[in-house]
């Protein structure tokens, strides 16, 4: 019989996660799952007790949270991985704010029906990013997306924010970003295919399509294609911001002069001129890093998901 493992960070969504620990609870047990589940004490218990999880032969590790809990069940997966310990899927129940992992990855933001995608059982092999610099040089892992300027600041303005949620909140931390972060460092761009340097307020490295909850930044990713998808915003100015927006979360940004986007397995950036904020899936790599290398690693992890019609 599968056994799982639910990995809850109980502050996740406002509180959102633990509030919801009896539903999960009964719901699993409806569908008689055998699990075990625990709470998070402290930033990267999830990945330490992801990668125990492994060592003690859980067949599945569920993050229960929102994008960070989800990134370090990830790097919990795969630092067991990296070490010889074995490997479990990773599945996810959907109580955060943003919840673009699961979006990119195909589970259902609904907790019923991710609940049921569990005891089904439909697996999919995704992608991992993994990025060195800032606060690891040691390098740490992603599943979503890696954002450089504007977006990470975004993301810390949002942290702040502690009455809106989800996509709303991004939306307002987007446009008091606008008067906090205008001037585009001058940065260095090497990607398979060239290299150049120009000044960008933006680098999004995405294996998903979405962030902040309804941002389409790559919106033709594809999570297990092999590929990064790189969105680039040149220096523009604040009112041009405000009228890009739009662009952005219809995901035609691409449509604009201003944007330049493609695909490849590595990219390094390098801070010419200036710093660079960094996230990886939402969580802080750096605010005044000076440079990062990312690659995509094909085929790293299996996922339970809701396989879409087009699918079956």
């Amino acid at each position: 019989m599968t056994r799982y493992k639910l990995i809850v960070n109980p502050v996740a969504g406002r509180g959102a996660a633990a509030r919801a620990v009896p539903f999960i609870e009964r719901t699993l047990r409806d569908h008689n799952l055998e699990f075990d589940l625990v709470r998070t004490e402290s930033p990267w218990h999830a990945a330490e007790m992801a990668q125990q999880a492994v060592a003690d032969a859980f067949d599945v590790v569920v993050a229960v949270g929102g994008d960070g809990t989800a990134n370090e069940v990830l790097n919990g997966l795969m630092q067991a991985k990296q070490a010889g310990e074995g490997s479990s899927a990773m599945g996810v129940l959907c109580v955060g704010r943003g919840n673009d992992f699961a979006f990119g990855v195909g589970i259902p933001r609904d907790l019923r029906a991710g609940c049921r995608a569990l005891a089904k059982g439909e697996r999919r092999w995704i992608d991992v990013g993994r990025v060195v610099g800032g606060l690891y040089p040691q390098g740490r892992y992603f599943g979503n997306g890696l954002g450089i300027g504007f977006d990470t600041v975004v993301g810390l303005v949002a942290q702040k924010m502690k009455r809106l949620r989800g996509f709303l909140g991004y939306f307002i931390a987007t446009l008091k970003t606008v008067f906090l972060y205008y001037r585009a460092p001058l940065v260095r761009i090497e990607t398979d295919e060239e290299t150049k340097t120009q000044a960008s307020l933006m680098v999004s490295v995405m294996n998903g399509r979405r962030l902040g909850g309804g941002f389409m930044m790559a919106p033709h990713a594809e999570i297990d294609d092999g590929l990064l998808d790189l969105c680039i915003a040149d220096q523009v100015s604040r009112a041009r911001i405000f009228t890009l927006i739009p662009y952005f979360m219809k995901g035609t940004q691409a449509s604009q002069k201003e944007i330049k986007t493609e695909r490849t397995k590595r990219i390094v950036v390098t801070a010419v001129e200036g710093v660079l904020p960094a996230h990886a899936d939402g969580e802080t790599l750096c605010t005044e890093g000076q440079e990062l290398s990312i690659e995509l690693l094909p085929r790293q992890i299996e996922v339970l998901y809701q396989p879409s019609e087009i699918d079956q």
